[in-house]
């Protein structure tokens, strides 16, 4: 297998500790490394994986290329633009169609954490030989714990496991719900949180592309002419035609040649601050202190304090996060609004807070 690591992310919902030159899978959230080094090392692990390839901006591609081992400089995709997923998946895996046409490839984002190296590996080589058996595009499921409004969803059919594999034929997808509609899912029994993790043949996919997003598999194609005949080409000409669509929404949602595993590992996005508390080890207040901080009569709070003394005293359920230049206090049940935030930063041009 050939995985890919999409690390084009902003990670908006990290402000202020992430920014627009180190967002959030370059920096240490939840461990001594990045979270996009944990991903390559985690990957490193597993035998049945032959090579690791990285696709970002350029903006970014420098640091990674600097700060990131394991993977060579060459294996560093640079997309010209973001174009949201589905571009970037496909410009990966028409760069492996130049030398690898007949390969299995892996797509993992970068800023994800999985807990439970053994069941992760035994997930990646069962999906790998799906991929192969099938013909099929994979995608690995998650087993809900609670009814999280902060993923999508899969159904799938539970009668549908002809091999005994935990893998079953996929019925749809659905987008982050509402409370009330993920109770309902978890109660059904037949639905999988999304991890946004893929396996398939790289012809496989790049046959569902031609079907369902016939104008990307077209601009595509261009651009693998082009690269075939001079790897350094510029293909901005062609990309700038490309329009940006999520793979979920553009390919999987459409497609009838879908298997979803059901991996067994603990797995977070660490999608916002609630998760970073979540993952941390707790007071008998159930509070969490990163860096120099201090809660006196709270409960439920969280402090990340880069550099400087930060100190809350008699509140409960806040998330505050002190950087160099900037001081963010927010309710754990607003944190999503953190995008908004930057939104309106963006708005203001406040370029020397981003």
């Amino acid at each position: 297998m050939y995985c890919v690591i999409m690390a084009g992310g902003r990670g908006t919902r990290f402000w202020p500790f992430s920014r627009i030159s180190r967002p959030k899978q370059l920096l240490n959230i939840v461990g001594d490394t990045s979270m996009l080094q944990m991903t390559v090392d985690r990957l490193r692990k597993i035998s049945a994986v032959r090579d690791i390839f990285i696709i970002t901006g350029e903006d970014l591609a420098p640091a990674i290329r600097k700060e990131i081992t394991g993977v060579t400089p060459e294996n560093i995709i640079v997309e010209p633009s973001g174009k949201n997923t589905a571009p970037c998946i496909g410009l990966a895996a028409l760069k492996l169609c130049l030398t690898q046409e007949d390969c299995v490839m892996g797509v993992f984002p970068s800023d994800h954490l999985v807990v439970g190296h053994r069941e992760f590996e035994k997930t990646i080589n069962t999906t790998s030989h799906l991929a192969r058996k099938k013909h099929s595009l994979v995608t690995i499921g998650i087993t809900p714990t609670y009814p999280a409004t902060a993923y999508g969803y899969i159904q799938y059919d539970p009668d549908s496991d002809e091999d005994h594999l935990d893998a079953y034929k996929v019925k749809t997808f659905a987008e982050k719900p509402p409370l009330g509609l993920a109770r309902e899912f978890l109660s059904s029994g037949d639905f999988l949180w999304n991890s946004g993790m893929f396996v398939w043949e790289v012809k496989t996919f790049m046959e569902e592309l031609r079907q369902y997003m016939p104008e990307l598999y077209h601009n595509l194609d261009l651009i693998k002419d082009r690269l075939a005949i001079d790897p350094q080409a510029s293909i901005n000409d062609i990309w700038k035609y490309i329009k940006a669509e999520s793979v979920d929404y553009g390919l999987m949602e459409k497609s009838k040649n879908i298997y979803v595993f059901k991996a067994r590992y603990d797995w977070s996005d660490i999608g916002s601050w609630n998760a970073v508390y979540d993952m941390a080890n707790k007071d008998k207040n159930r509070n969490v202190v990163k860096g120099d901080g201090l809660i006196l009569d709270g409960k439920d709070n969280m402090i990340q304090s880069d550099g400087r003394f930060t100190a809350i005293v008699g509140v409960d359920n806040l998330v505050v996060i002190n950087t160099a230049d900037a001081t963010m206090v927010i309710p754990k049940d607003k944190v999503e609004s953190v995008k908004n935030l930057v939104e309106m930063l963006q708005t203001e041009k406040r370029n020397d807070l981003l």
